[in-house]
C-alpha cells in the first residue's frame, strides 16, 4: 500500500493541454501597454503566478507611479482573464490522456487529490467546471491568489495540505510540467517531486531543476507510486 496521502497536481500542461491559450492571454493583457510577449519569455514564466508575472513585466517595462501601475495591473489582469475564458469557451478543455484513470486509481486508494495553479480563482473554477473535476474527483484546489506568493514558493502546496488535513510532507507528492512546479515541490520538502513531459518544458529543461522523478505523463504516476513510494 503506498505511503502517500496527497498528490498535488499542476493544471495546464500537466492535466490539460495548453493549446496556446496562455500565450494569447498574456499578449492580450499587455497589448495596451505595448508589450510583445515572445514564446521564449513565456517559457521562463511557466508555472508562476500570472498576476506576479504581469506585475513584474509592467514594473520593468512601463514608467509610472505606484497608483498608475496598480491600475494598469488591474486592467491587464482583466484582459488576461477575459481572453482566457473566451478561449476556453470557444475551444473547450482538452484533458491529457490518462488523467481520469490516474485520478480514479488515487481515489480507490484513498489518496487525496489537490490542484495548484498560477491561474486565479475565476479561471481555475471555469476549468474545473468544464472538466467536471470539482464535483467528482478533487479534494482541494489552490490558486496563486489564495497565497502570499506563487511558485517557486511552496505556499500553494502547504495550503493544499492544510485544506486536505495532511500534516506530513513526507506523505505528499507534487507533479508538474515546469521548472517552477518542481522548484515549488522541492522548496516544500515533499517526498516526491515529479516532472511530466506533456507541457512546455522538455526533459532537459526539467532535469536542470531539483526533482525525484521525470515521467512521460500522469498516466505513469500509479506505477511510479507503487514502485518508488512504498
Amino acid at each position: 500500500m503506498p505511503t502517500i496521502d496527497l498528490v498535488v497536481f499542476d493544471i495546464a500542461g500537466t492535466l490539460i493541454h495548453d493549446t496556446g491559450f496562455v500565450l494569447a492571454a498574456f499578449r492580450a493583457a499587455l497589448q495596451e501597454f505595448g508589450g510583445a510577449i515572445t514564446p521564449e519569455q513565456l517559457q521562463a514564466w511557466r508555472g508562476a503566478s500570472k498576476r506576479e508575472v504581469l506585475q513584474s513585466y509592467l514594473a520593468q517595462n512601463t514608467a509610472a507611479d505606484e497608483a498608475t501601475l496598480l491600475a494598469r495591473l488591474q486592467r491587464s489582469e482583466a484582459a488576461f482573464r477575459e481572453t482566457l475564458q473566451a478561449s476556453l469557451a470557444e475551444s473547450g478543455v482538452r484533458t491529457i490522456e490518462g488523467v481520469e484513470p490516474t485520478f480514479a486509481w488515487l481515489r480507490e486508494r484513498k489518496i487525496k487529490i489537490a490542484l495548484n495553479t498560477g491561474f486565479d480563482r475565476v479561471v481555475t473554477d471555469a476549468i474545473m467546471h468544464a472538466t467536471g473535476w470539482r464535483e467528482q474527483l478533487i479534494d482541494a484546489s489552490v490558486c496563486s491568489d489564495d497565497v502570499a506568493q506563487g511558485r517557486p514558493a511552496p505556499f500553494m502546496i502547504f495550503r493544499a495540505m492544510e485544506a486536505t488535513r495532511v500534516q506530513d510532507v513526507r506523505h505528499v507528492i507534487a507533479v508538474g510540467d515546469t521548472v517552477n512546479d518542481l522548484l515549488s515541490g522541492w522548496n516544500a520538502g515533499v517526498r516526491g517531486v515529479i516532472g511530466v513531459l506533456t507541457g512546455s518544458h522538455s526533459k532537459d529543461q526539467l532535469s536542470q531543476a531539483p526533482h525525484t522523478h521525470i515521467i512521460p505523463s500522469v498516466a505513469e504516476l500509479p506505477e511510479l507510486i507503487v514502485t518508488a513510494f512504498v
